[in-house]
This record gives structure tokens, C-alpha cells and sequence, in this order.
């Protein structure tokens, strides 16, 4: 696709979100398989329903602006999702890992959010004011996940990663590996 407009852009930036949203769609669940944290694991698991109403908004919006969002991978998330898997593959005590589970959901939420306010912009831009609105409501949707993941990490995750056992060698503290529970 010739980006010649700031519609062209906005289209584009629509369909690297909605390729985004559903590779999230298939990662959270495993996110939350991996959390041995309840209120992490409900969290993603709330998320994952609150993501699947995400697509749903970028469907109403590429209806709005008559395109199909298909066809283009969203390379960012690939990534990030990446980086997800390999950390849920380390060794790690279980409260550690849930400590970096927030810090991997915080690096999407933080790509979400300057995705969806740069796309909920051009759509004010443009005035295409319904548009705005569906992605603005997605944008308070993530801005509000990633403050609930901060407190989750603050309250609770982060101190009882820091109590975890210090391991010498492969010894020693409650971890996981490669799926082990």
C-alpha cells in the first residue's frame, strides 16, 4: 500500500492494529496460564475479552472508512509476543515471572497506547469523528490496563519477587521451566 494521504496512513496504522490485536488475542492466554499470580491471571484473563471488544471497535471503524483491515502483520507485536514466549520459557521462580509477565503486558500496552492515540489523532484530523471515538475508547481501555497492571506489580507482584529465594546455581527458590508448574 502507497501511503500518498494521512488516510492512507491512518488505514494502515487500523490494520497493523488489528493484526496486533489479534496476535494478542492468542498470547494472552497463555500469559495468563503462565501467572501464578490470581488477580495477574484474571487480569489477563479480562483483558483478553476486553481485546477481542478491541477488534471489534477496528472492525466498526474500517467499515466506517470502507476498507478490510487483512493483509499486513504487525511486526512490533510479533516481537513483543516473542519476547513474551521467551521469557515464560526461562527458569524462573514463579513470583519472578510474574513480575516480568506485567513488564511484557506494560511494553504492549505502552505500544498499544501511542498506536491508538496516533491513530485516534489522525482521525480527529480528518474529522472523521465516529472513527475517533472508537479508538479513543480503546485508547482509555489500555491507558486504564496498563495503571491497573502498575498497581497489580506495586501492591503485591514486585514485593514477592523481591522476597523470592536468591539461587545459587541452578538450585534452590520455587521455579518453573518450560512450562512446569
Amino acid at each position: 500500500m502507497k501511503l500518498k494521504s494521512l488516510t492512507d496512513l491512518l488505514v494502515d496504522q487500523l490494520k497493523d492494529l488489528y493484526s496486533a490485536e489479534n496476535q494478542l488475542i492468542k498470547a494472552l492466554p497463555k500469559m495468563a496460564k503462565a501467572a501464578s499470580n490470581p488477580d495477574l491471571r484474571a487480569g489477563f484473563q479480562e483483558h483478553l475479552e476486553q481485546t477481542r471488544g478491541q477488534v471489534e471497535r477496528l472492525q466498526q471503524a474500517a467499515e466506517q472508512l470502507g476498507v478490510a483491515l487483512r493483509g499486513k502483520k504487525c511486526a512490533a507485536m510479533e516481537g513483543l509476543v516473542e519476547e513474551g514466549k521467551e521469557l515464560m520459557e526461562e527458569d524462573a521462580d514463579e513470583n519472578v515471572l510474574d513480575a516480568g509477565l506485567i513488564a511484557a503486558a506494560q511494553k504492549v500496552e505502552h505500544y498499544e497506547i501511542a498506536s491508538y492515540g496516533s491513530a485516534r489523532t489522525w482521525a480527529e484530523q480528518l474529522g472523521l469523528t465516529r472513527v475517533a471515538r472508537l479508538l479513543q475508547t480503546t485508547l482509555d481501555e489500555e491507558k486504564a490496563t496498563d495503571e491497573k497492571l502498575t498497581q497489580l506489580a506495586k501492591s503485591m507482584v514486585n514485593p514477592e519477587a523481591e522476597a523470592a529465594p536468591v539461587a545459587s546455581g541452578k538450585g534452590g527458590g520455587t521455579s518453573r521451566g518450560r512450562g512446569k508448574k
